[in-house]
């Protein structure tokens, strides 16, 4: 079970829809293409020729059949937490399931450039290495970049002892 379930959860930043259920089919068909292109020349043969040929044919192949499986399964699990992608409890910030970060470690949020070129939004945390955090990459982010770099910074700031409002009776 994961820590953060029994406190409020803040959303910071939602994925598109769109681009990952492109993803999704695009992965797909690239995997049946593949396969079918593997099966065929030896359909003659049987079932067992066929799985013979998908996992021991062309060995390019089986490798980019393997590459689209793993592209579709990605493209599915970000469309399953698009709702909730970037978000905080008041102590940690989480990316996903699979990440997270203590608010009080982050220092700032940049937009910079991937090895593919795309833009993304990262984290610099205070954690002695120079290595910034990849956060979303921006194609996929459902929104403007300024509000996710100040809904984080504003959740971080919180804890640094920056005034928030209250309430005198």
């Amino acid at each position: 079970m994961m820590p953060y379930r029994d406190r409020k959860m803040i959303v910071v930043a939602r994925l598109k829809a769109k681009p990952l259920l492109a993803g999704q089919v695009i992965a797909a068909l690239a995997f049946a293409a593949l396969a079918w292109a593997q099966a065929w020349p030896v359909r003659a043969d049987g079932a067992g020729a066929m799985i013979r040929a998908l996992l021991f044919g062309d060995a390019v192949a089986t490798v980019a059949m393997l590459a689209a499986a793993f592209a579709f399964w990605t493209c599915l699990r970000l469309w399953r937490r698009r709702g909730a992608y970037v978000f905080h409890d008041g102590v940690r910030l989480y990316r996903g399931s699979s990440l997270s970060w203590p608010l009080d470690a982050i220092r700032d949020v940049v937009i910079e450039r991937d090895r593919l070129g795309f833009p993304v939004l990262r984290l610099v945390v205070d954690d002695d290495s120079e290595v910034t955090r990849a956060l979303v990459p921006l194609p996929l982010l459902d929104g403007s970049a300024e509000a996710v770099r100040g809904g984080v910074l504003f959740a971080a700031g919180g804890l640094r002892g920056v005034p928030v409002g209250v309430t005198v009776n």
